[in-house]
C-alpha cells in the first residue's frame, strides 16, 4: 500500500503540465452561451519528459483560431499544441466561431465583433493575469482561421500585435467563384451579403491592409506559410507580394503540402518559435 501511494504521487506530478480548462460562458455580443479551451502555464517540477514554465508576470496570449470544419478542440484533437506551449509562459485561447468565417454576418451573427472586441475582453476578466498589451496578443489560425487571424492583425492591430496565417483563404474577394451551388452561394452570400461588393469592404484583407498602412496606427509582425500543393497557394502568394509592397514585417514560408494537419502540426510549431523570437527582439 505504500508504495502504490508512492507511485499515485509521482502520477499526480507528472500530471500537473500545463493547466487546461474547458470554458463554457455567454457572449453578450452573439447573444448565446460559447465554448473555449484555454491552455494557460504553470510552473512545475518533477514532470517525465516535459518542462512546465510558468510565468511571474503578465502573461501573453495567442488566440489560436480553427478552420471551417472544426470547433474550439481540433488544435487539441490534432496537434500537441499544449505540449509546444508547456514550456513558452504563454497562454493559448481556442474559441468556437462556427462558420461564421470571423466576420459581422450580412445574415447572421457578429463573429468579428466577438473576436476583435468581446473575447479578449472576456478572457481578461477570467483571467486578470493575462496580458492587455498588444505586444502580447497574438493570432494564429488555419484556413478560415487564417483569415480570420490575419484579419485581427490587419483590422484590430490596437489589440493584437502578432499575426499568423497557415494555408489560409486569404483572398475573400473571390468567393463569388466559390459557390458552386445555389446552396453554397447562399452560405457565402449569408457571410459576406453582396458577393459583387466584397472587394475593397472591410473583409477585403488586401483592401485592409493598404487602408492600415496608410492610417499612420501600429503595423502587427505577420507570418504566412503555405504548401506549394494547397488550393489556396495562389492567394497566399499574391497576398505576399502585396504585404511586401506596401512595406510590412512579414515572415514568409512554403514547402511542398497540400490543406492537411500533419503540415500544419510541423508549421505550429514554427509559427510558436516566430512568436518567441520576434516578443523577445
Amino acid at each position: 500500500m505504500r508504495q502504490e501511494l508512492k507511485y499515485l504521487s509521482v502520477f499526480l506530478e507528472m500530471e500537473e503540465i500545463m493547466a487546461l480548462l474547458h470554458v463554457d460562458f455567454f457572449s453578450d455580443v452573439l447573444g448565446m452561451c460559447m465554448q473555449m479551451d484555454v491552455i494557460l502555464p504553470q510552473q512545475t517540477k518533477g514532470q517525465i519528459g516535459m518542462e512546465g514554465k510558468g510565468n511571474k508576470g503578465k502573461i501573453p496570449t495567442l488566440y489560436l483560431l480553427h478552420g471551417m470544419s472544426d470547433d474550439h478542440t481540433i488544435w487539441q484533437r490534432r496537434t500537441s499544441i499544449e505540449r509546444y506551449v508547456s514550456d513558452l509562459g504563454i497562454a493559448v485561447v481556442m474559441p468556437t466561431t462556427h462558420l461564421g468565417w470571423y466576420t459581422d454576418m450580412a445574415w447572421g451573427n457578429r463573429y468579428w465583433t466577438f473576436i476583435s472586441k468581446e473575447l479578449p475582453e472576456i478572457c481578461r476578466s477570467f483571467f486578470a493575469n493575462l496580458s492587455d498589451r498588444r505586444e502580447d496578443t497574438f493570432a494564429a489560425g488555419l484556413s478560415m482561421g487564417g483569415y480570420g487571424a490575419m484579419k485581427l492583425g490587419l483590422s484590430a492591430s490596437e489589440t493584437f500585435g502578432m499575426a499568423a496565417s497557415l494555408s489560409g483563404g486569404l483572398d475573400v474577394a473571390t468567393v463569388s467563384g466559390w459557390g458552386k451551388t445555389e446552396e453554397e452561394k447562399r452560405y457565402w452570400q449569408s457571410v459576406f451579403g453582396d458577393l459583387d461588393k466584397v472587394e475593397n469592404g472591410s473583409n477585403d484583407l488586401f483592401a485592409e491592409a493598404a487602408r492600415l498602412k496608410e492610417s499612420g496606427k501600429p503595423l502587427p509582425k505577420l507570418y504566412m506559410w503555405c504548401g506549394t500543393e494547397d488550393f489556396l497557394y495562389e492567394q497566399n502568394v499574391h497576398m505576399k507580394e502585396h504585404l511586401t509592397k506596401l512595406g510590412y514585417e512579414l515572415t514568409y514560408e512554403e514547402s511542398p503540402g497540400d490543406h492537411q494537419w500533419k503540415y500544419w502540426d510541423e508549421k505550429i510549431q514554427s509559427v510558436l518559435e516566430w512568436i518567441m523570437k520576434n516578443r523577445n527582439n
